[in-house]
């Protein structure tokens, strides 16, 4: 099975999951091991939940909140990356109001049905979710104002097309602001990867010189990245435990690598 393969799967069952009552969190049950809290928790306020479904939120299984951060004025196109079960569309939706418009991509059935249900439920109207991959965006060249996108890019087996392919669609000025997992400094091979499954559920971080290196490559210029959540080897003691590894022997390696961060960049005008 490959990496799209894996994806498709993982988030086809969480989708699975809400839509029957059962939870989500990849595939688990929420509190069961390897089950991405403390990631996926806590990261939208009362103000922004109360306003979706609460499916919406189940099936957020991002690691930040790219639309509290992202700047989104009245009037703008924005385009989720990986949308999911909707909910930075639908909370996009409302910052761009009527006059705007927010596109959320993603490539799982699964996840559009329940995307598009929660918009059904929201009655907001200035949303169309689209099936498709983020490397191949179906949307016309400079169309869009702002690209956000939840922990998805470090999924692609082909980072380097998706940043292409988000310069492309975005408009001159328009800004790339999404939230993902980064690693900051070298990480053992084995230990990175059972690192990288506890947060993301499939592996696939950038070391942050790295995504700095490859928007640079792709065009985009003022490229910041901030670190929102940066998570700390005892959240994911028994996990790797489980996996084999001597926690206390790897732990100064580990410590303060594995973050969320909120990776912003713009393409420059003309």
């Amino acid at each position: 099975m490959d990496l799209k393969e894996q994806v498709q799967e993982k988030y086809g069952e969480a989708a699975r999951r809400v839509s029957s009552g059962t939870g989500s969190c990849c595939g688990s049950a929420p509190g069961s091991v390897g089950c991405a809290d403390p990631i996926t928790s806590n990261l939208y306020d009362a103000g922004q939940t109360s306003a979706i479904p609460a499916d919406a939120v189940l099936a957020s299984l991002g690691c930040g909140n790219p639309t509290a951060l992202a700047k989104l004025n009245p009037g703008e196109t924005v385009l989720d990356l990986g949308s999911g079960g909707g909910i930075d569309v639908l909370l996009s939706a409302r910052r761009v109001g009527p006059a705007g418009k927010a596109y959320g991509l993603d490539m799982t059935d699964e996840m559009l049905a329940l995307a598009r249900e929660n918009q059904r439920k929201a009655g907001i109207r200035n949303v169309e979710f689209l099936k498709g991959e983020i490397e191949n965006i179906p949307l016309p060249d400079n169309s869009v104002d702002v690209i956000i996108s939840n922990c998805v890019i470090n999924l692609s087996a082909d980072k380097d097309r998706v940043l292409r392919e988000a310069f492309r669609v975005l408009k001159p000025g328009g800004r790339f602001a999404v939230s993902d997992v980064v690693v900051r400094g070298e990480v053992p091979a084995e230990v990175r990867r059972s690192m990288e499954l506890w947060v993301g559920c499939i592996a696939g971080a950038l070391r942050d010189e790295e995504y700095v290196s490859k928007l640079a490559k792709a065009g985009f210029n003022s490229i910041d990245i901030e670190p929102t959540r940066v998570y700390g080897i005892e959240y994911a003691r028994q996990f790797l435990a489980e996996k084999g590894i001597d926690v206390d022997a790897v732990a100064p390696q580990v410590e303060g690598k594995f973050m969320s961060a909120f990776v912003r960049a713009v393409k420059p005008l003309p």
